[in-house]
């Protein structure tokens, strides 16, 4: 061992010992740096929202995102033409080029059935779910428990508030005993491919933050957190958002400029960032514009919002 080694090992051994180097009134515990500024992302659900056909491409939005200044882009998986492998790397590069981080994974699955088979296909498709985020690089996903199916469509399911009948001899117990088994199976997968698994306050099993915590709570890992949406809760939202916020991975923060498609919320976003900071969420936030005015006119605005308050200088 050379003189230069042995002294730098000497000192490094010393400061070990008494901490010599350390000021006074100082610990050898680092102290949590202060919350800085969130980044802001945005969902391509915010473009094309089911009916502007023109905005649905991929590459579209991923221009358009970051032309307005975006930090990340969350990508709806339905809004996707193909999985292949192929085109999966090309928006892979695409958002690389633009500087832009592919953020979120919006995935729909349905586990609120009693037939086995059904549960299992949904399983698979959120296995190839995680494969495909994986693939792009995205380190989480958005998943939720499905609902019942006893509405006649989604606007219906609006129309009650998102409340919803079980299935005819069927229990909500029932329906966290599938819930729970079918995300307990799916850990693994999630863990090996390093995509974190969110559970969206988002109808079924998720209409109440209790809800949502007693799936979580039972998995219990770090691999199964909450996607937290702000427009999901359509009355009380603020201690119910704040019943979740700890377990937050991304938080999709909804606007409606314009008006809701199915309903308005008047949120406080001042609020909802104090509520964020205060239960240490460093994470994303994912703008879903969810109004009637033209997302080019609406969604720069969003940002602008989104940005003022959750700039860490609150």
């Amino acid at each position: 061992m050379d003189m230069n080694r042995r002294h730098f090992l000497s000192l490094a051994g010393a400061a070990g010992a008494a901490s010599p180097l350390l000021l006074q009134g100082e610990t050898t515990t680092n102290p949590q740096p202060p919350i800085g500024p969130n980044r802001i992302g945005v969902s391509s659900y915010s473009f094309w929202a089911f009916h502007r056909k023109h905005l649905r491409p991929l590459d579209t939005n991923l221009e358009h995102a970051a032309r307005m200044g975006f930090d990340g882009l969350e990508i709806l998986q339905r809004q996707l033409e193909t999985t292949d492998q192929s085109s999966l790397q090309k928006i892979k590069r695409h958002a690389f080029t633009l500087g832009l981080d592919l953020m979120g994974y919006s995935t729909h699955q349905g586990f609120l059935s009693p037939d086995k088979e059904k549960r299992q296909r949904n399983i698979d498709h959120t296995i190839d779910c995680l494969e495909q985020a994986y693939q792009l690089g995205i380190p989480t996903i958005r998943v939720n428990s499905g609902s019942w199916g006893t509405s006649k469509n989604f606007d219906d399911l609006m129309a009650k508030r998102g409340i919803e009948s079980p299935i005819e001899g069927y229990t909500e117990e029932d329906a966290y005993e599938w819930v729970i088994d079918a995300y307990t199976r799916l850990l693994p997968e999630a863990e090996k491919r390093g995509v974190i698994m969110g559970l969206e306050n988002h109808w079924g099993l998720g209409v109440t933050p209790e809800g949502v915590m007693r799936v979580v709570d039972a998995i219990d890992s770090p691999w199964f957190q909450v996607t937290l949406d702000t427009g999901n809760f359509l009355e009380d939202p603020y201690d119910r958002l704040a019943q979740l916020a700890p377990s937050t991975v991304l938080l999709q923060a909804k606007t409606y400029q314009g008006g809701g498609r199915w309903y308005t919320l008047d949120l406080d976003y001042a609020r909802i960032a104090k509520i964020m900071t205060d239960a240490g969420f460093r994470g994303y936030v994912s703008l879903e514009f969810e109004g009637k005015e033209d997302p080019l006119i609406a969604i720069p605005g969003s940002l602008a919002l989104l940005r003022e308050h959750f700039s860490g200088d609150k």
